[in-house]
């Protein structure tokens, strides 16, 4: 991350743990029972198919049905780290987010800021080039955008340009200009030629290939053991898991139920998801770029936590954040207590298969 933003995150981390403290002196934990419940929940997700479970989840109502008299207040976000600054300020509750920003809060806040509970979506990203662009020497002297600095895409752009003797700073310097910019207006950069690529989630990936004529260069997927990553998984601010734990479990409620759409009627689902889409932006995806996006997904509640560990060692490869700990980033419990009464497999969170 800039040093502006892990400075906008340290003060944010600062205020969140001084609240912390303040309320466990005003309040004895006794106050939060098993059975709270929140009287609202402000979730942020973003308008990516890579967040289709939360897009589906908001557009049919399943959260809203899942949580009763609990009133859903989403939000929506271009990127994890502007995600988890909301978080931190006390904006939001709970939030689909990328591996690295997760990584981020967890380690600026020291551990103390959120949990991961629920996987959400495996897969979707990679890098878009234009014709000329054949293999990682191509791309020297190139202008690469990515979502935000530090964010996973940036991250994983950044750790494979590596992987490949290229280096890239954090002002758009080095062998090749990494240049964080929105998801929109990326798009346009790329069909305009300003830029000559982009590492970007669905359905940015499949616009810029289908609408823009670019190639894909990089399938993130062909990356990762099995092709499995995490792309996005559900997270909540720590002090709201433990005030209002039968809140986030009517929450994870939700999220399995979008997922079993996705799983039972894909047709239904993306229908949702591109709706849901058109309602933030003002134009849903036209039919052969909503097909290609959830083509290149896998929608799931499995966190892919081994990605996640090595998402950290890559982010600190490319010095975008200091060795941390992992231990106890996970709150998988409720999520498999759910998964268990509705007969299916637990999920782990264990660094490697």
């Amino acid at each position: 991350m800039s040093s502006r933003t892990v400075r906008a995150l340290a003060l944010a981390a600062t205020a969140l743990l001084s609240a912390t403290a303040l309320a466990a002196c005003g309040k004895s934990d006794d106050t939060a029972s098993a059975s709270g419940e929140a009287p609202a929940l402000r979730l942020g997700y973003f308008p990516n198919i890579t967040h289709a479970p939360a897009l589906i989840g908001v557009k049919n109502g399943l959260f809203q049905q899942s949580l009763g008299s609990t009133k859903l207040e989403p939000k929506t976000f271009n990127a994890g780290p502007a995600a988890v600054e909301a978080l931190f300020s006390g904006a939001i509750d709970a939030t689909y987010i990328g591996p690295n920003p997760a990584i981020n809060a967890w380690a600026t806040s020291k551990g103390t800021a959120i949990k991961i509970i629920a996987g959400s979506t495996s897969g979707g990203a990679g890098l878009v080039v234009k014709e000329g662009i054949n293999a990682p020497a191509d791309l020297k002297g190139k202008k690469i955008a990515t979502p935000q600095l530090g964010n996973t895409q940036d991250v994983a752009l950044r750790a494979w340009l590596k992987s490949n003797g290229l280096n890239a700073d954090q002002q758009g310097g080095g062998d090749v200009s990494v240049l964080p910019q929105d998801n929109a207006t990326a798009l346009q950069a790329f069909a305009q030629g300003a830029i000559d690529g982009a590492w970007v989630p669905e359905p940015n990936l499949s616009r810029m290939i289908l609408e823009s004529k670019g190639k894909l260069l990089v399938n993130e997927k062909d990356l990762w053991p099995n092709g499995q990553f995490v792309t996005t998984h559900l997270i909540v601010k720590q002090e709201f898991l433990k005030k209002y734990p039968a809140t986030v479990k009517k929450l994870l409620q939700g999220h399995l139920a979008a997922e079993k759409l996705i799983a039972t009627d894909n047709a239904g689902a993306q229908k949702a998801a591109n709706e849901q889409l058109g309602a933030l932006s003002g134009k849903p995806l036209k039919d052969e770029i909503l097909a290609s996006a959830f083509k290149n997904l896998t929608f799931t509640n499995d966190p892919v936590a081994s990605s996640l560990y090595t998402s950290a060692q890559h982010a600190q490869d490319v010095g975008l954040l200091k060795p941390v700990d992992l231990k106890g980033i996970y709150d998988l419990g409720p999520l498999n207590e759910l998964l268990k009464a509705d007969g299916q497999p637990a999920v782990s969170d264990a660094a490697a298969s």
